[in-house]
């Protein structure tokens, strides 16, 4: 397999700031400072890629509510269902008596997907909600 070609360049910074990023590199086990700052640059590109348009992304909507409330269940059923094309497959959680989580797994255009997440993170009874984006591998 061929190596990618690498391109170098310079990045100041104050020592606290650099001291602080050597020590999360070594907690987290990166070889060097350049594979993790390589890593936050591409986990900061791909979420701005997410952020609009056609192209094909891949990540989680992650959902917490509380399942008493009045229609949530349905609402959120609902929209799914309405998603079906999106929705790549889903994940329920008891968190507490009143508390449930829900995961789905999401692939598609990065607009529909957006979409989707805020309509779900929006719906009266959610409590916590964020998409998470990722490559699609491609």
């Amino acid at each position: 397999m061929k190596r990618p070609q690498l391109s170098r360049f310079s990045v100041s910074m104050s020592r606290v700031l650099a001291g602080q990023l050597d020590a999360m590199a070594k907690a987290k086990g990166y070889a060097n400072r350049s594979q993790a700052v390589a890593d936050m640059v591409r986990a900061h590109v791909l979420e701005h890629r997410a952020q609009a348009g056609a192209h094909e992304i891949a990540g989680t909507i992650t959902l917490v509510y509380d399942h008493h409330r009045r229609n949530i269940q349905a609402l959120l059923t609902g929209l799914q269902h309405d998603h079906g094309d999106l929705i790549v497959a889903t994940l329920h959680v008891h968190l507490s008596h009143h508390d449930c989580m829900e995961v789905l797994a999401v692939r598609g255009p990065a607009d529909a997907v957006k979409g989707l997440a805020d309509r779900l993170t929006a719906a009266k009874g959610v409590t916590h909600g964020k998409l998470t984006v990722t490559t699609t591998g491609g």
